[in-house]
């Protein structure tokens, strides 16, 4: 590219409300620590163990070898099943609470979801608020979270190589995914949709896209849709998603693909930009875990039973949706129901 990684970090800086410098956070008892990128920077979750055997996807990446595997009959249609939530203490609970934090793999560039409010200087953001959920229904009221910003492509390897405890960074829940990573049922429901310049003569996620420069991030559900129909585009990969509004302010790109969840925050960033068509595919967002923390996963399922309180008006998910995704996102009546495969 002709913008040099050093401009592109202060345009990301000045375009997008998030704080481009890492470093520890005392509030609230969270911890943020370096990026995860490549193999950099093992620690949290995975200091002093041994190297986790991988295997490579080609669609998402390496993932844990494993005899058997969490996706064994999934399908578009059941892909969203978790296991039957439980208050029970097993093995990885216990290792989270031996430890005393809980080493989570979040987004710090997302608005609304995951990014760092430059008011305040602090993590904020959907997920934030239900990753420190998680962490209080484990380690009580003044739980320490050790947040590590992580790469969208970066996803799966940190938790496969216990980098950190879990993701909880609008990742979507799908068969392939569920080959190399555990999943907590669904705490939200996006789809793909594609976000261009007003001005655009993009339509939507079609024939529209012919000979356009169409960003997406690496790792995401956007590339795997733009692989199987490019609709004639030319496909740019980035890093992060946020990468791609800058890419399209300065004339990098002609369209993005991403989740419509995120999209519609971008949007909120920037005036000039706007959803283009409909949704065109379904993308359940759920907690990422290691395929082997089963105590974990069903642990994470009894928080967001707790946390959905049958989609009352005032229980936790509810609020968390008025606060960071109404104003954006505008005409959801609660969150997703859980689905169970034992």
């Amino acid at each position: 590219m002709s913008v040099s990684r050093r401009v592109l970090g202060n345009l990301r800086a000045v375009l997008a409300p998030v704080a481009a410098g890492m470093g520890v956070m005392a509030a609230a008892a969270a911890v943020l620590v370096p990026t995860l990128a490549g193999g950099a920077g093992a620690g949290g979750g995975g200091a002093g163990r041994a190297a986790t055997p991988v295997v490579t996807h080609p669609a998402y990446g390496p993932g844990t070898a494993s005899g058997t595997s969490p996706a064994a009959g999934c399908t578009p249609r059941n892909a969203a099943e978790s296991l039957q939530p439980s208050s029970d203490d097993g093995p990885a609970v216990a290792r989270i609470k031996e430890r005393g934090q809980l080493v989570v793999g979040v987004d710090q560039n997302t608005y609304r979801w995951g990014y760092r409010d430059p008011a305040t200087g602090k993590l904020a953001g959907f997920d934030i608020d239900l990753a420190r959920a998680i962490a209080t229904d484990i380690l009580g009221p003044d739980a320490k979270v050790v947040f590590k910003a992580v790469p969208t492509d970066q996803r799966i390897p940190a938790l496969q190589k216990r980098r950190v405890d879990m993701v909880v960074r609008t990742m979507t829940i799908n068969c392939a995914r569920k080959k190399l990573v555990a999943f907590s049922t669904s705490y939200f429901q996006g789809g793909q949709q594609v976000l261009a310049p007003k001005a655009s003569a993009v339509k939507a996620f079609d024939d529209s896209l012919r000979g356009k420069r169409v960003c997406t991030a690496a790792g995401s559900t956007g590339e795997a849709e733009l692989a199987a129909r490019p609709h004639g585009a030319k496909v740019l990969t980035v890093p992060n998603q946020l990468d791609c509004l800058v890419r399209l302010q300065l004339g990098q790109a002609d369209a993005v693909v991403t989740d419509n969840a995120l999209a519609a925050a971008q949007a909120a960033q920037d005036p000039a930009v706007e959803l283009k068509g409909r949704p065109f595919t379904d993308e359940p967002y759920g907690v990422a875990m290691n395929e082997a923390d089963t105590d974990l996963v069903r642990r994470v399922n009894k928080v967001l039973d707790d946390y959905r309180a049958g989609g009352a008006p005032d229980g936790p998910w509810m609020r968390a949706y008025r606060k960071w995704l109404k104003a954006d996102l505008p005409d959801i009546s609660g969150p997703p129901s859980p689905e169970y495969s034992d």
